[in-house]
């Protein structure tokens, strides 16, 4: 006995040794972040822990890399030996992890002000994510915010390489942040991020599985108003598609925004699941030509609030940034879109770019979202990630604000219904502060979803208290519903 127990010792030693020998080597071509304590625009030091930094990726082998990705890091406000750790991917693709940081769930928001040609003031959001999580926010793909790439080969981009990218991300900021090897941690986002976020949850679960270190305590994702199907124009076969899908066609007529005539009238002429026109059925196309009249002067994202100019509209952009003093090019002060040109005022910033420890000409200029650069959509849908991943045990969060036209919660809810998973907790309402907030139901595969009532697009920037307290709610017990 003394002599298998000796065996069996010298054998784990030799296995931790071949573990730390692969860590080192590994942890030899990640760059270590930086504390920031100050950020132009928020007055005083910032009273949460703030890491910038970048983390090499890609390569044909693991260490070559041919990219760099800038990451924000903020601690958890409560017990960050502790709570979850959040990786957040953008939408897009192509946006900034700003977005999420100082727009959607993070601790910094902009000062609701006229802009007056000077540094735009940053203060607390009171419902940021972090009060029970930390969260990293990382510019991916290369070539989104302050990220780059290094060669020509890594620039090209597409759905498969950004979700390899990130995967290997995470694990070499995980070595070189080792505090946080044990944390559970979930992958969110939103948006496009529907289509990538469930690629990378199933990347680290196959790299966990086949022995990849460090070893990643994932738990589980969350989704709000996700892209699931990306559907591609084809603008040489019909010259214009209207309508992405039929869903969106049903939210509509639910939403009163058409009449009952004109809905039965599309369901029984413009066959198939897409609605895409047939330039020979003439029928149909009259009833299409109708449907638009009828969305004029509706903003997509939430079609509660007015049509505002967007920041990722480049002749727009182009605009405010060259009068940069010019209140002209701006939107209205009530447009939920203010901000996002705020952000880029504050990100091409010099004084900004130092503090954040920035790398000097990367990039010249900063989007928020780099639109129209090319990108491979090689993942078009990502429900067969969600079978599988359902079938692995990962809890998940889906959540739609219940007035964007964009990626409606009809839409949603017909994925989660294909799953054919059996409810478990049915639809109900979800209150906060007394009131209902919007409706939920669980299923057997330990999937949530939720409306936010009232919620656009981007449901924490219309809803950020309820938003944060779904957040909270879900990510506390792992059997607790909202």
């Amino acid at each position: 006995m003394a002599r298998l127990s000796s065996q069996h010792s010298m054998w784990l030693y030799d296995i931790l040794l071949l573990i730390v020998l692969e860590l080192y080597i590994f942890s030899k071509f990640v760059t270590s972040g930086k504390q920031v304590q100050f950020l132009p625009g928020f007055h005083g030091q910032l009273p949460f822990t703030l890491e910038t930094g970048y983390v090499g990726v890609g390569g044909e082998m693991e260490q070559e890399e041919d990219a760099e990705l800038f990451y924000y890091f903020i601690e958890s406000e409560n017990n960050p030996k502790e709570d979850p750790l959040l990786l957040w991917i953008p939408g897009g693709p192509y946006c900034s992890g700003i977005t999420g940081l100082v727009h959607e769930i993070g601790p910094l928001a902009f000062k609701k002000e006229e802009y007056n040609g000077s540094l735009p003031n940053l203060v607390l959001r009171p419902e940021s994510w972090t009060k029970v999580s930390s969260i990293i926010f990382v510019d991916t793909p290369a070539n989104t915010g302050f990220s780059y790439p290094k060669t020509e080969r890594a620039a090209q981009q597409s759905t498969t390489k950004l979700v390899q990218r990130t995967h290997q991300f995470l694990r070499k900021w995980l070595i070189n942040h080792p505090t946080f090897l044990s944390n559970e941690v979930y992958i969110g986002g939103d948006s496009y991020a529907g289509i990538p976020v469930p690629a990378i949850v199933q990347e680290i679960s196959n790299g966990n599985e086949g022995g990849v270190q460090p070893w990643i305590n994932l738990k589980g994702y969350l989704l709000g108003n996700p892209l699931t199907l990306f559907v591609e124009p084809d603008v040489t076969k019909r010259g214009d598609v209207l309508i992405r899908n039929k869903y969106a066609i049903s939210f509509n007529h639910g939403m009163g925004l058409i009449s009952d005539e004109l809905y039965t009238s599309l369901r029984k002429n413009c066959k198939g699941e897409h609605y895409i026109i047939d330039p020979a059925n003439v029928i149909c196309l009259r009833d299409i030509q109708s449907y638009q009249k009828t969305m004029l002067g509706i903003n997509l994202p939430h079609i509660l609030e007015p049509v505002c100019e967007s920041d990722d509209d480049p002749p727009i952009r182009r605009r405010s940034l060259t009068f940069f003093n010019s209140r002209l090019s701006l939107p209205p002060l009530s447009c939920p879109t203010y901000a996002y040109f705020l952000s880029d005022f504050w990100a091409n910033d010099d004084i900004v770019r130092k503090a954040q420890h920035i790398r000097k000409g990367y990039p010249r200029e900063w989007k928020r979202c780099n639109t129209g650069l090319p990108f491979q959509h090689d993942i078009r849908n990502s429900f067969q990630y969600h079978v599988n991943l359902s079938k692995r045990g990962y809890r998940s969060l889906i959540y739609s604000g219940d007035h964007d036209m964009e990626v409606t919660f009809v839409e949603t809810q017909a994925w989660i219904r294909s799953l054919n998973y059996s409810i478990i907790d049915d639809w109900r309402q979800w209150y906060f502060n007394g009131q209902v907030a919007g409706y939920t139901r669980t299923y057997s595969n330990r999937m949530t979803f939720a409306t936010v009532k009232g919620g656009g697009h981007i449901a924490p920037m219309n809803k950020p208290a309820e938003c944060f307290a779904m957040f909270r709610r879900w990510i506390s017990k792992s059997n607790t519903p909202l």
